[in-house]
């Protein structure tokens, strides 16, 4: 059980990822993100057992070809055996390449209906990576205008909302990528449950995703525990000094 992935307590983690958002921030949109995070967390399990579950259709259909292949080279052989003389020689030559023909044929759609399934199982995963991925980008866009930077800064009519201690931005921050590394994971249970090569590469593509944005969102969190630092030595510093006994 700690050698793998489990979508259930990554789901639990992000419910209580969400919760402490909520306790810092009431009602702020970062939560609602965390929210639709644990829903996509508890779709994935479904998700991944609907794609691992073989398709019987397909699989009886290439049952289906094979046998017809094997019955065609049967028919075909028991023909030859049948002709006598060698002025049925061509007939037999006719015989054995019609049969050829027949196997190579059958053997071709028998294959492309053993790939339908595979193709059609990587379309579904790669359609709920995509989601993952675009949520992402969501928790980006939240943490874009979190800027350590503009901290007691002159604002514009235009200017984002940055009423934020440097504690309180540091805590958002660090919730932003909680939830990008909890969404890497997502990404991650289609890579130990599917060994295609398509999706193997679509999750380290996320992987790569997250670790940039949450570089990014770490520089922030440096230069914030800088001003926070700042804020308590100038509070320090205004203390009157209190008169010797």
């Amino acid at each position: 059980m700690y050698r793998t992935l489990s979508a259930e307590k990554i789901a639990a983690t992000i419910d209580q990822l969400q919760a402490r958002i909520e306790g810092r921030f009431p009602g702020c949109g970062l939560a609602t993100v965390c929210k639709d995070l644990a829903q996509i967390a508890r779709q994935t399990t479904a998700q991944i057992e609907a794609v691992e579950k073989p398709y019987w259709g397909f699989r009886i259909s290439v049952l289906l070809f094979a046998l017809a292949a094997i019955a065609s080279l049967v028919f075909a052989l028991g023909t030859a055996n049948g002709f006598e003389g060698t002025n049925k020689i061509s007939e037999v030559m006719q015989g054995l390449e019609a049969a050829m023909n027949l196997v190579i044929i059958f053997g071709g759609a028998a294959f492309f209906v053993t790939s339908l399934e595979a193709r059609w199982k990587r379309r579904r995963a790669l359609a709920a990576m995509h989601e993952i991925r675009s949520i992402i980008h969501v928790i980006d866009m939240h943490q874009l205008t979190k800027d350590p930077v503009m901290l007691g800064s002159a604002s514009t009519s235009a200017s984002p909302d940055r009423n934020m201690t440097p504690f309180e931005l540091m805590r958002y921050l660090d919730y932003c990528s909680e939830m990008l590394s909890l969404a890497a994971k997502l990404a991650a249970l289609y890579a130990e449950k599917l060994t295609d090569p398509a999706i193997i590469d679509t999750v380290g593509n996320i992987e790569r995703l997250t670790s940039h944005i949450s570089s990014k969102i770490w520089q922030k969190i440096t230069l914030s525990q800088t001003f926070e630092g700042q804020d308590a030595l100038q509070q320090l510093t205004s203390v009157p000094a209190q008169p010797r006994q």
